[in-house]
């Protein structure tokens, strides 16, 4: 494995699972170094103990040595000789003894107390930082968990003031013990190797002392190898200090910031969003279901690499697949009360997953990377010309068009493509609907242009009905069965031959609906009948757009959302020929219902025909 030389200042902000991963490799390498410092100090300390235990022995064998005069032997004969060799020997030892307590205090003073300075100094230190990092990043969490949770609507500006102050004084917080934390273990690498040299320089130097004042046991080539490793010292606390000015400098310069790099959301009202981006990472709350109906939030690391949205937990090497994007679909969702949640849903429209992001910019700008991803575009030889050219057709796409009546009028040519030729295999989006095809969002009619139509006329009774002849069906028809549905949009097809076509102006419409933020919807009654299909503005009572129940060709649910329901209707021109045309709504009703009553409706028609 190739060596690592230091942690990156720029890098602590970010907070990335790849710095905290290369951060543990420090932190790994400091607990490392820190049990090692601990069993070098109890060897050093246990070859004090003995030097001191000399100095001590020494000495007692010195004062044993002047003690044989006074023994008082019977048999002393010869004793004066003995005892003044004693005593010669006496006054050796004691300039042994004296030269064993140099030699004690001078391992004590260069050998033992450098290690226990590394380590009370330097390990205690980075250990210190590091519970204060850890501190820093969990009130960070909790405070981001907090801004998190605030309501998307009447929330409290004053609260929401304090809780964005309390995330920038958090984050910041979490930078500077990041920083801190961080130049301490870069300098630790450096530190590390002067503090395993230091104290072995000083166990050689009181050795060599002492055996040149004992016997010059040593040759000036231990000096001159000891000079060297002196230099290598000087020179490397030279590096040091260099380092230490370079990192203070660059610690300066990223805590001068301006504030907004630590407030999130600072720019809600006006964000600059990239739509046209292809990859895509940061942040994002996960939503994980534990039980029928608690859920918990994690915030995690995401990434898209490909057609893939990664997942990276903090610590872990590389990041894990959590869905595959190719042909998916996302949208803008309200989920518990929480701001700037989006869903994915799979090709097969089985719900995926439910992510938040911490801000409009962010939300807006995951919901347009996932879908440019999930079209493919990154396949494309100019992927970045491709997702610009389109995102435009987008948004001329989804221009809004406010009368029924233009309707005819705006279409795309694609509308005449009504006689292409269907199979009875799975039929491409592409030969349902026709690519850059528009999108309509407010197809019917407002109720005051109907209000001024209908003026000087009875009101209609609350069940749909309609007093006057502008609906005579209403009272002689076999079936009346009304739902609540907001009107999600329409737009022209190419083929009514399959309910395929209402599953992909589905994925469309929503598609469409999230990436341009239009959430808004307006809710009306949709009254089926045994002869039409009525759109009934609730407040009004007022028929808002009817249709012949004759016209309709295909209706279906969604098979996931059972809430999500469309119908195509064939609707005849002038020029003779007939275009197609599939209207997607949600019913607070499941969609199955509506399309119950629907071929209800069909089959109650086919039996009057053959009567």
């Amino acid at each position: 494995m190739p060596a690592v030389d230091k942690l990156l200042l720029e890098e602590a902000l970010q907070d990335s699972p790849q710095a905290r991963s290369l951060l543990s490799v420090f932190e790994e390498d400091a607990g490392t170094l820190t049990d090692y410092t601990n069993q070098l100090l109890q060897a050093m300390q246990r070859v004090y103990g003995a030097q001191n235990e000399m100095c001590l022995a020494t000495q007692q064998l010195s004062k044993q040595l002047l003690a044989y005069e006074k023994q008082n032997f019977a048999l002393g004969k010869g004793d004066e000789e003995v005892i003044s060799t004693l005593h010669y020997f006496s006054k050796v030892v004691d300039e042994l003894n004296v030269l064993h307590t140099e030699l004690a205090k001078q391992l004590a003073d260069t050998m033992v107390l450098p290690v226990i300075q590394f380590r009370e100094k330097d390990l205690t230190e980075v250990s210190t930082l590091k519970d204060l990092f850890g501190l820093a990043s969990n009130e960070h969490d909790l405070s981001m968990a907090k801004y998190s949770r605030l309501p998307k609507k009447k929330e409290n500006e004053r609260v929401k003031t304090e809780v964005g102050k309390e995330v920038a004084a958090a984050r910041r917080k979490q930078h500077l013990s990041s920083l801190q934390y961080y130049c301490a273990l870069n300098a630790l690498q450096y530190r590390k190797r002067m503090a395993m040299m230091e104290p072995m320089i000083g166990f050689a130097q009181g050795q060599i002392d002492f055996f040149k004042k004992g016997a010059a046991m040593f040759s000036s080539s231990m000096d001159s190898f000891l000079a060297s490793v002196a230099g290598m010292m000087q020179s490397i606390q030279v590096e040091l200090e260099a380092e230490v000015d370079k990192m203070q400098v660059s610690q300066q310069e990223l805590l001068s910031v301006d504030e907004s790099v630590y407030t999130p959301d600072f720019d809600v009202a006006a964000p600059q969003v990239n739509r046209n981006l292809l990859q895509k990472a940061g942040y994002l709350n996960l939503r994980n279901k534990t039980g029928l109906v608690t859920t918990t939030w994690e915030r995690l690391y995401f990434f898209t690499q490909g057609g893939n949205l990664m997942c990276q937990p903090r610590g872990a090497v590389a990041g894990g697949l959590i869905q595959d994007l190719d042909n998916c679909s996302v949208m803008a969702v309200d989920c518990e009360d929480r701001r700037y949640c989006f869903q994915i849903t799979t090709p097969n429209g089985k719900s995926g997953i439910i992510l938040q992001a911490e801000s409009r910019k962010e939300h807006e700008e995951w919901i347009c990377a996932i879908h440019n991803i999930s079209r493919q575009i990154y396949l494309t030889e100019n992927p970045e010309a491709v997702a610009i050219k389109l995102n435009q057709t987008a948004l001329q796409a989804v221009t809004p068009i406010t009368s029924f009546e233009k309707k005819s009028e705006t279409s795309c040519p694609s509308l005449n493509l009504k006689n292409s030729e269907t199979e009875n295999h799975t039929i491409p989006a592409t030969e349902l609907i026709a690519p850059g095809t528009p999108i309509q969002f407010d197809i019917v009619l407002p109720a005051t242009e109907f209000l001024d139509q209908n003026r000087g006329s009875r009101r209609s009774n609350p069940f749909g009905e309609t007093e006057d002849d502008s609906f005579p069906e209403a009272e002689d028809s076999l079936l009346q069965q009304m739902f609540i549905v907001r009107f999600l949009g329409s737009m022209a097809v190419k083929t009514d031959s399959t309910t395929e076509v209402i599953y992909e102006a589905m994925r469309q419409v929503l598609a469409a609906r999230a990436i341009h933020n239009i959430f808004r919807t307006t809710e009306s009654h949709l009254m089926v009948t045994s002869q039409s299909l009525r759109l009934i503005d609730p407040q009004t009572q007022v028929s808002r757009a009817n249709f012949e129940l004759t016209s309709v060709t295909q209706f279906a649910a969604h098979q996931e959302n059972k809430r999500l329901v469309g119908f195509v209707i064939r609707v005849p021109e002038s020029t003779g020929e007939e275009s197609l045309s599939t209207y997607i709504f949600e019913s607070n009703s499941e969609g199955e219902k509506i399309c119950y009553a629907i071929n209800l409706g069909k089959e109650i028609i086919e039996v009057q025909k053959a009567h």
